[in-house]
């Protein structure tokens, strides 16, 4: 990112001076053999039925029957098309009534105050916290206008308030995607200018503060838009620090530079006595972690507080088939294994700042991956980070992964789960999206079915066991009265 605002030639010293220190400190995860040992984290093997305890016999119903629906391919390929089928065929009502209790109810907190208030008590009781995220977002072809980004404003500033307001957690979290308050095509003019234009970070701020500021390479009306898009950006802000951390979402390639420049002013503004606004690094990018050391170099340089929510990835299918048809290098790491050395790489280097620099630094390891859970929690027992600090945090979706969520609450650790809310109007199209984009995380979710199953049976068979004392003393009973008449 810091190469985006100045010269190559001194981002590249940077680079290699941030790169050469990550080498020695924190080495590679094949070079790191003291994190393979599990002593500080053998207890978190992720194989316990009994995570699953807290929720109902409905839940667990519904989470075998919606999991074995995703462990399909072609009903997660064409989830869409298949919705969209089904809506026509029975009627929006009745599609509603169908969707509610099954899918819907799953993946999502609710439509109303009062059900979403429910889900975040329930969540609050399990030891988890919420990260609201409001379903909205653009891609290419789907901008809506000025008058529709103001309506999203609103219905942002609403999740601030939210988050805030009722108490769900102590360090209250949200979601924010910037094409919900700027056009995706402008977001990719942008990105496409910046590979030659330098954007200073305080000609972004001023344009924040409300002052007439011309980019250069846009047209006046693209100038217009970025100007309202980022008086937008400045109210979340506003409306959030010292209050709300805003982590703002990565979203593709083609976007994602102009997304981290806007994100990084925002830091600049906001982020002076702690990080209230984060973004979010795709470790499944080659680029990934040069991406990060820019950024840290550049917080440095800015003097502001850094966020990080640190992810695999999810828009490989559409990034790679998007790069063989423009002709350009597959951006995505060759292999799955290329992949976690870059994720781990990432992760090693984001603990070892926060460890020395807690207040400057935080992150959010959000990911399903057991591995690197452990990984995490063992690499901050040794460089002595709380478990329930506000430097270090977990996070997992609603819905996906409750067996790693819970087990981590249970043993203190601080754990968020990114909720969706809305109607099903609303939350459908996100909900596509996210089924399309972790399809290879749906399809992959044998072991937490297997554990639902384990704690089904149980329950099942304890209701059962239960029946036939009852049964059993019901008789024995019988019997006494006949002996006493």
């Amino acid at each position: 990112m810091c190469s985006l605002l100045r010269p190559p030639a001194l981002s590249r010293l940077i680079c290699v001076r941030l790169k050469t220190m990550a080498a020695s400190q924190f080495p590679a995860a094949k070079r790191s053999g003291e994190l393979n040992n599990p002593s500080p984290a053998a207890y978190l093997r992720f194989e316990d039925p009994q995570a699953f305890r807290v929720k109902s016999l409905w839940e667990l119903i519904r989470a075998l029957g919606v999991f074995r629906l995703c462990s399909f391919p072609v009903l997660v390929n064409n989830c869409g098309k298949l919705m969209s089928f089904s809506r026509r065929v029975l009627g929006k009502r009745c599609f509603c009534m169908v969707l509610r209790p099954s899918v819907y109810a799953q993946f999502v907190a609710g439509e109303t105050e009062g059900e979403i208030a429910d889900s975040m008590q329930k969540m609050s009781s399990l030891g988890l916290h919420p990260m609201l995220a409001v379903p909205i977002e653009e891609d290419l072809g789907e901008s809506t206008g000025e008058k529709r980004y103001d309506d999203n404003l609103s219905a942002m500033l609403e999740c601030v308030f939210m988050s805030h307001s009722n108490g769900w957690s102590n360090n209250p979290m949200m979601q924010l995607k910037i094409t919900a308050l700027v056009s995706p095509e402008l977001c990719v003019k942008l990105t496409s200018l910046l590979k030659t234009e330098l954007y200073d970070l305080n000609l972004l701020v001023k344009a924040m503060d409300g002052e007439e500021v011309l980019f250069p390479g846009l047209t006046e009306s693209e100038n217009t838009h970025l100007l309202f898009g980022l008086r937008r950006l400045n109210k979340i802000g506003e409306a959030s620090v010292n209050k709300v951390r805003v982590l703002v979402d990565a979203e593709y390639t083609y976007m994602n530079p102009a997304l981290s420049l806007i994100t990084m002013a925002m830091m600049k503004k906001f982020n002076q006595q702690s990080a209230w606004i984060w973004n979010t690094y795709q470790c499944y990018l080659k680029e990934s972690r040069n991406l990060l050391l820019d950024a840290v170099q550049t917080s440095i340089n800015q003097s502001f507080c850094f966020g990080v929510k640190l992810v695999r990835g999810a828009y490989m299918d559409k990034e790679r088939k998007l790069a063989e048809k423009e002709g350009r290098t597959d951006p995505i790491h060759e292999s799955w294994e290329h992949t976690n050395d870059s994720y781990n790489g990432c992760l090693e280097l984001m603990l070892k700042l926060i460890a020395e620099k807690p207040e400057r630094y935080m992150m959010i390891v959000a990911t399903h991956n057991e591995e690197s859970v452990r990984r995490a929690v063992t690499h901050m027992a040794e460089l002595g980070l709380h478990r329930d600090g506000n430097s270090v945090c977990f996070g997992q979706l609603l819905g996906m992964c409750d067996h790693v969520s819970l087990t981590l609450a249970q043993h203190g650790f601080s754990v968020y789960k990114s909720v969706p809310y809305g109607s099903v109007d609303d939350t459908l199209p996100y909900l596509v999206r996210r089924a399309q984009e972790n399809r290879t995380v749906l399809q992959g979710i044998r072991k937490e079915r297997d554990l639902l199953r384990q704690e089904l049976h149980r329950r099942l068979k304890e209701k059962i066991s239960r029946s036939t004392k009852r049964n059993c003393a019901g008789n024995q009973t019988k019997g006494q009265v006949g002996k006493d008449f």
